[in-house]
């Protein structure tokens, strides 16, 4: 390849937490500069849910980077094991998944990594083509290839174990089923989160079992979302999705903790290392304002999944929403049918439900006890209160969320 190894190593390990091995990597990357050829590189996704956020994006990217660089990718859609799930990290059973819940959920999946990926580098594949053929004979023999010792080295099966949590076992077989992909698609390299340790590691030693030449594996940080804490989900509320408005967007990346900026910039945006260690420096001595370097981070981040325009637009409605304390240019519009009011009024938290800006009473509740709530600007602080809504209020949930209220005449 016309690019240096060094210079390919120093892009693949950039935020990279394990690879195993870097002195494999390199004899792959020689024997393809002297042969031709390039690395398959794998990564599976279990289509669980039909959409991405910037969690996702981190591993995405790195594959980018190697496509970059030459290489070719196998983006495998686990819908064979989707319909188990991936016990990782969870310390229940997890629902299975039909097959109609699954095939649903990928077919966004091909449009949105083609956000990230060379569509001309990327191979789509679907690990039922080699999983479902399998007879049981076939399943035996390959689970007769490892110990429940070994599969117990997991710390969540051994925790929930512990805890007399049930084990289903057909859990046992996801990290092998997984691994059988690796197995049939010959893959040289596979990605995945650090909590996909165990099961990387597994693909390579049931490589070695068929004779292939084991995968370097690699693994990646996860993502922190935005309350700073818990891992980017959807379930929780905490992240960014890819397909998300250009407003809407940069409106949550700027609510993120300070400290995450630098791994967010390092894992989710293409600036210079160099560049990078200078941001860190400016914030640790404060020759560098954390709000305009969030606004930086924001608008990277808005300009690969929209555009630079884009970008910029969305900073000036934030500066005008919240710094100038005007109202957005767009908001939803949120139809309360007439028949709900009683003289005009309606319960504070019917109305949240019907902005859809709320996922349960809880959390609407939670966010009347904290301020969060506003009805033209003024402060809901009683969630019991009947409020006398007309149309053209404004309700404001949290710090993003603005919408027009418009009474639906019977």
């Amino acid at each position: 390849m016309s690019i240096p190894i060094e210079e390919q190593l120093k892009l693949i390990k950039r935020g990279v937490v394990d690879l195993i091995s870097e002195e494999e990597l390199v004899e792959k990357l020689k024997k393809i500069e002297k042969e031709g050829g390039y690395l398959k590189v794998k990564e599976g996704f279990d289509p669980s849910a039909p959409d991405l956020h910037l969690g996702h994006t981190v591993s995405l990217r790195k594959l980018r980077q190697f496509q970059d660089l030459g290489h070719r990718v196998q983006f495998v859609i686990g819908d064979f094991t989707g319909m188990i799930g991936d016990p990782t990290g969870k310390s229940q059973t997890r629902k299975q998944l039909t097959e109609e819940e699954v095939k649903e959920n990928a077919k966004t999946y091909a449009r949105q990594v083609f956000k990230i990926l060379d569509p001309e580098k990327t191979d789509v594949v679907f690990n039922s083509k080699w999983l479902s053929p399998l007879t049981f004979k076939d399943v035996i023999i390959l689970t007769a290839k490892f110990t429940v010792a070994r599969i117990f080295e997991r710390d969540d099966f051994q925790k929930r174990y512990k805890e007399g949590r049930p084990i289903g076992l057909h859990e046992f077989l996801y990290p092998i089923m997984q691994a059988y992909d690796s197995v049939a698609l010959k893959s040289d390299v596979e990605l995945g989160g650090t909590d996909q340790k165990f099961n990387l590691l597994v693909g390579r030693d049931l490589q070695r079992e068929f004779g292939i030449e084991p995968q370097i594996v690699i693994t990646l940080p996860l993502l922190e979302g935005l309350d700073g804490v818990d891992k980017m989900s959807k379930s929780l509320g905490n992240y960014v999705g890819i397909d998300e408005p250009p407003n809407t967007m940069f409106g949550k990346i700027m609510s993120l903790p300070d400290h995450l900026m630098v791994k967010y910039f390092e894992l989710l945006t293409d600036i210079p290392i160099d560049e990078l260690k200078k941001i860190e420096e400016g914030l640790k001595n404060d020759t560098l304002h954390p709000l305009d370097i969030k606004k930086r981070l924001a608008r990277e981040i808005v300009k690969i999944y929209h555009s630079e325009d884009a970008a910029w637009s969305a900073q000036k409605e934030f500066e005008a929403v919240f710094s100038k304390k005007e109202l957005p240019t767009e908001m939803k519009d949120i139809i309360i049918d007439k028949s709900l009011l009683k003289d005009g009024k309606i319960w504070i938290i019917r109305l949240l439900e019907a902005s859809g800006f709320i996922k349960s009473r809880q959390e609407a509740r939670r966010l009347i006890e904290q301020g969060g709530v506003r009805l033209d600007n003024e402060k809901i602080k009683d969630s019991k209160l009947d409020i006398e809504v007309k149309t053209g209020m404004i309700l404001r949930v949290g710090k993003l969320n603005f919408g027009r209220i418009v009474v639906k005449e019977e």
